[in-house]
């Protein structure tokens, strides 16, 4: 009789299975009211419980809540500095994220130890860690100073003048791993003008921001137009450095060294520790089935085999049996007459500031709200690394294996899951029914690659996605080159348009989340883009909510009915949307003055001029080029960069209209007014590190920026897509505590190595 409780959670009717049986009987005969009131009691009484329990946990930094961690802190006297600016009193994820940056937990645990360890250099490694999470290496400038000898006390371990034979010692020279003497240096190394190193009292904390991500057994990209010998560890066939794999330091009086670094890997570096640094557990490896050289059976071609070589212009004469790397430009090569004929794969790591764009880091899988049907594309070595047990579906080689069979079971709600880093090259054609949804990702930790070809002659081939009413579609964690995600309307006759009248989306929802659509449809070597005209991301007459979060994009192109419909919301966070020339349209439309959206940008880096109907809200944002909206009244701007006589709704607290209003109230004569805002105007113009997709510093704001725009966010980050990483906090927090912990007579100053 008690069958609608067997389905709640335990907890929930822990009340109800303490009645006698013959309450919950006649209990069941009245259609269970009594069990309803014990469930709203249960629901409260399980939330004072748990609160109580946290009560305990609450007590220990490395099992409390965030919202603890500032009161422990208060306990042991710590005191968060004030230019990292305020702690958040939001409760929500933004306001943890922030108090996080401000208070980090790491460093509050290890407060007593720190205190103790005063005044030595390697605690200012560890400090670096535990405060901005950034690895660091701390070295005393004034042992690296040109000093005279005494002839009656002879110090062999001095250093001595630069030597032109001793090229390691060169490519070191005013580097954090520098071995050469240099002569005294007066500047203060905390200055903020002009920084000097090499002085006595100097104790200089090398700093690294980029993150070194691993890519695992990968295909490499072989560069046809130089020869089918010649290859690039990146899929997508540009230029990259390779990056180091850090090693753990297991001693906390070690400083560190190169090898525990996420550094870019320099050829003379490989060449001397490629034993080291070579392997599929190190830091790259090679595999070519069936190849001459060595290799097979899994293995990686062995290091006997590699050479390491400068392969600019492809010039390089590979020996018989060999693989020549080049690791400054991510490129290999095989000698001529022994190509591989099973292709070539690849493990590296490449450099980048944030888990972005879809990658090998953990992001979490979203699973459908309701029941559904998961269907996986692999091989049985991904299979196997996933944990199959036997209870999970079957894997499939391809997409369209898995597309095949979720037409023929038709099921409500399914997910496609690819489980490996690999490349599926074929033609894909998505069409969802009324009230479906369709979930295409990739597993946590890879990163697969859709490479879409010119399959048809006289049609288009980009990855097709038709939505009908209340259908949805998600894209996670996957990497889109060679043609754009298109997303329409269903093509045959049906009665889509008559539902589809009057509703803002029909309760259809387009969702892409840490996802590369390559702008341009794909990049040379240079990183140029080879379509910059094309578009990444096309909706064509698709009444839909379309939302994209920690992405990288193209240009969006939207075509919609204008006259007849009301405009579709587009909804863009914590991205780049990326139109590959400032002339070009990141959004827009192709046949209209304005693309006919409601659109809504929060945290997020736009190359191009935008051209919609409607701002709704944009904020912590970065317009790099012009922004037109045809309805003004609607909607505001708050703390982004806007350049100026765009088209825009309402600003507040927009660069460069802060800086302009504050030389128009100084009330100077109208020339020397005019030259004052044409110089504010320059001076707060972003700079980046790169702004082509494919370089390690994409879309980073560059360090000689306006300090109004490095901290322009309104908590008083960094505006645009690398919000979130609170850099600005991290770094004023980091600098205020190195000063607390620096030996004494010393005067420390932090410098970022990249």
């Amino acid at each position: 009789m008690d069958i609608p409780s067997l389905h709640a959670p335990p907890r929930i009717d822990r009340l109800y299975r303490l009645l006698p049986a013959i309450h919950r009987i006649r209990d069941a005969e009245q259609g269970y009211p009594l069990q309803a009131l014990l469930r709203t009691i249960a629901e409260q009484m399980n939330l004072v419980e748990d609160d109580i329990a946290r009560l305990y946990d609450n007590w220990f930094v490395e099992t409390a809540d965030d919202w603890a961690v500032p009161y422990l802190a208060d306990l042991l006297g710590y005191r968060p500095v004030l230019a990292a600016g305020a702690l958040s009193r939001e409760l929500g994820a933004a306001g943890q994220a922030l108090n996080r940056a401000l208070v980090p937990r790491r460093e509050v645990a290890h407060l007593i130890a720190q205190r103790r360890r005063k005044g030595t250099v390697a605690l200012l490694e560890d400090l670096a860690y535990d405060v901005a999470c950034w690895p660091t290496r701390a070295v005393e400038f004034f042992k690296l100073l040109d000093r005279a000898q005494d002839i009656n006390h002879l110090h062999n371990d001095r250093l001595g003048t630069a030597s032109l034979r001793d090229g390691a010692a060169l490519e070191r020279c005013d580097g954090p791993f520098d071995s050469l003497a240099h002569s005294v240096d007066v500047r203060r190394i905390a200055s903020h003008r002009r920084v000097g190193r090499y002085d006595i009292p100097s104790v200089g904390v090398f700093a690294w921001r980029m993150r070194s991500y691993p890519v695992t057994r990968t295909p490499a990209y072989c560069v046809e137009d130089a020869g089918p010998h010649c290859y690039t560890f990146s899929v997508l066939g540009q230029d990259a450095p390779l990056y180091r794999k850090p090693r753990p330091e297991t001693d906390p009086s070690h400083l560190a060294d190169e090898t525990n670094l996420p550094l870019p890997l320099s050829r003379r570096a490989l060449r001397d520790g490629l034993a080291e640094e070579y392997g599929s557990d190190a830091s790259l490896a090679v595999w070519a089935e069936q190849w001459a050289g060595g290799g097979g059976d899994g293995e990686p071609v062995p290091a006997s085999a590699v050479v390491v070589a400068d392969l600019s212009g492809w010039r390089y004469r590979t020996p018989r049996g060999k693989v020549a790397i080049d690791p400054a430009l991510g490129r290999l090569m095989f000698p001529p007459s022994q190509v591989p004929k099973k292709g070539v794969r690849v493990s590296y790591r490449y450099g980048f500031a944030a888990d972005l764009g879809g990658g090998e880091y953990l992001r979490g899988l979203r699973d459908p709200a309701q029941t559904f049907a998961l269907y996986r594309v692999g091989d049985s070595e991904a299979a196997a690394a996933a944990g199959d047990d036997g209870e999970l579906p079957p894997v499939v080689p391809r997409i369209g294996d898995a597309l095949r069979q979720w037409n023929e079971q038709a099921p409500q709600h399914a997910v496609i899951e690819l489980l490996h880093s690999g490349v599926w090259v074929e033609p894909l054609h998505i069409r969802l029914r009324p009230g479906q949804s369709l979930t295409l990702r990739a597993a946590d930790g890879v990163r697969p690659v859709i490479r879409l070809i010119d399959w048809q002659t006289d049609l288009p081939d980009a990855l097709t996605v038709e939505l009908d009413v209340g259908s949805r579609f998600h894209l996670d964690g996957i990497l889109l080159t060679g043609r754009p995600l298109h997303v329409c309307a269903p093509r045959e006759p049906g009665t889509y348009a008559e539902l589809a009248q009057g509703l803002p989306d029909c309760g259809a929802e387009v969702s892409i989340r840490h996802c590369t659509l390559v702008p341009g449809w794909a990049i040379d070597c240079g990183c140029d883009p080879e379509r910059p005209a094309e578009p990444s991301l096309e909706l064509h007459g698709v009444r839909a909510q379309v939302k994209v979060s920690h992405s990288i994009l193209g240009s969006i192109q939207v075509q919609e009915d204008e006259v007849g419909t009301d405009p579709i919301a587009l909804s863009i966070e914590d991205s780049i949307v990326d139109a590959a020339g400032p002339r070009e349209q990141a959004i827009g439309a192709p046949a209209a003055a304005v693309a006919h959206v409601c659109l809504s940008m929060r945290r997020c880096t736009v190359f191009g001029t935008v051209e919609v109907h409607a701002v709704e809200l944009a904020e912590n944002s970065l317009f790099n080029d012009c922004l037109n909206v045809a309805r003004r009244q609607l909607g505001c701007m708050r703390f982004c960069y806007v350049p100026c006589r765009c088209r825009t709704p309402r600003r507040y607290r927009c660069q460069p209209d802060e800086a302009i209003a504050a030389v128009r109230a100084k009330k100077l004569p109208a020339a020397v007014e005019q030259e004052l805002i044409a110089a504010e105007r320059l001076r707060l113009r972003p700079r980046y590190q790169s702004r082509r997709y494919g370089r390690p510093g994409y879309a980073r704001l560059a360090a000689e920026c306006a300090p109004e725009l490095l901290r322009g966010a309104d908590d008083q980050s960094e505006p645009g897509v690398y919000h979130d990483l609170y850099e600005p906090q991290r770094q004023a927090n980091l600098r205020a505590r190195l000063d607390q912990h620096t030996p004494a007579g010393m005067t420390v100053g932090l410098l970022l190595a990249d």
